[in-house]
C-alpha cells in the first residue's frame, strides 16, 4: 500500500464511558463489527465494516476527564511525527500529547487548531489506517468546524502544506483543502453566528458512508441517538449531522444519493 500523503485522514477513534453501549449503537447504525479489545492499550477496540477497519472505540484513557463528552478524532498522516508537532506550535496550534510510540503500530500526537479544534496525527507503522473508505460503514470526509476562519485556514496550510479553495457562495464560509491541484482531502466550514450555541467549541466532524442517509437516521433515533442537521441532499450526497447517546457528534452520508450543480471553488 502506498504512503499516505501528508495531511490526508488515515484513520479515526473515539472514547466513550460506556463502550458496550458504543459498540451497541454504531453496530446498528453502521453495521460495524468489533474485534477483540487490545487491554495492553487500555481496552482499544477496532471496527469493522465487511471485515475491514474503518475505525476504533475504547474506554478512556488513564487519567482522562470522566466528565469530558466523548468526541471522534480525525488522524491525519505524517511522514514524522514529531516534525508536525513542531509546525503545529509554530503555526499556532497547541499539543495534547506530545508525539509517542504505540508500540510497531504507529507513532502519533494528539493537538489542537488555534481556534480549539481537536485532531490527531499518525506516522504509520504497522497500523496503515483505514482499510476502505467511502463503502458502507466506512470513513467518507471530515470537516473542520470553526469560529476562526482565518486562524484555522493559516494553521492548516501552513501545517500540511495545503491549499485552500472557498466555494462561491455568499451565504456559506466553506472551504477546502487539499494538495497542490490534487483532490481536497479535508473540508472547513465556518460556524456562524445563531447557528451554534455559544458553548460548542470548535470540532471535526467526521463522516461514515451509509447505504441510506434516511434510514441511518432513523436507526440512530431508535437507538437513542439525536438527530442535529438533516437529512439534506447536496451535489456530494445526502447527508445529516448526529449525536451518539453519549453525546458524540458524527455524520452519516449516502454518496450516491447527490443531488444538484456541484459548486465552484476559488
Amino acid at each position: 500500500m502506498a504512503e499516505a500523503a501528508q495531511g490526508t485522514p488515515v484513520w479515526a477513534d473515539a472514547t466513550f464511558p460506556d463502550l458496550q453501549a458504543a459498540k451497541d449503537f454504531y453496530g446498528r447504525v453502521l453495521g460495524w463489527t468489533f474485534g477483540e479489545p487490545a487491554p495492553e492499550y487500555g481496552g482499544y477496540t477496532q471496527a469493522y465494516a465487511d471485515g475491514r477497519a474503518v475505525a476504533a472505540l475504547a474506554p478512556p484513557m488513564e487519567g482522562q476527564d470522566a466528565a469530558a463528552p466523548p468526541l471522534w478524532t480525525l488522524y491525519l498522516a505524517s511522514p514524522d511525527v514529531a516534525a508536525t508537532a513542531e509546525d503545529i506550535r509554530r503555526n499556532g496550534g497547541r499539543l495534547v500529547l506530545d508525539p509517542m510510540a504505540v508500540g510497531e503500530f504507529g507513532s502519533m500526537c494528539l493537538a489542537t487548531d488555534p481556534g480549539g479544534a481537536l485532531f490527531g496525527v499518525w506516522q504509520p507503522g504497522t497500523h496503515r489506517g483505514f482499510e476502505a473508505r467511502e463503502v458502507p460503514g466506512a470513513y467518507a470526509w471530515a470537516e473542520v468546524f470553526t469560529r476562526t476562519p482565518e486562524q484555522s485556514d493559516a494553521f492548516f496550510t501552513g501545517v500540511f502544506g495545503f491549499t485552500r479553495k472557498v466555494m462561491r457562495d455568499p451565504q456559506i464560509d466553506f472551504a477546502v483543502y487539499g494538495p497542490g491541484e490534487g483532490d481536497p482531502v479535508l473540508g472547513r466550514m465556518t460556524m456562524g453566528e445563531g447557528d451554534f450555541p455559544p458553548e460548542v467549541p470548535s470540532y471535526v466532524q467526521v463522516y461514515f458512508a451509509v447505504p441510506d442517509c434516511d434510514a441511518a437516521v432513523a436507526a440512530a433515533e431508535e437507538a437513542g441517538g439525536r438527530m442535529v442537521f438533516g437529512p439534506l441532499t447536496t451535489p456530494f450526497g445526502r447527508f445529516a449531522a448526529l449525536l451518539d447517546p453519549q453525546g458524540a457528534a458524527f455524520a452519516v452520508i449516502d454518496l450516491a444519493a447527490a443531488g444538484g450543480e456541484q459548486p465552484a471553488f476559488d
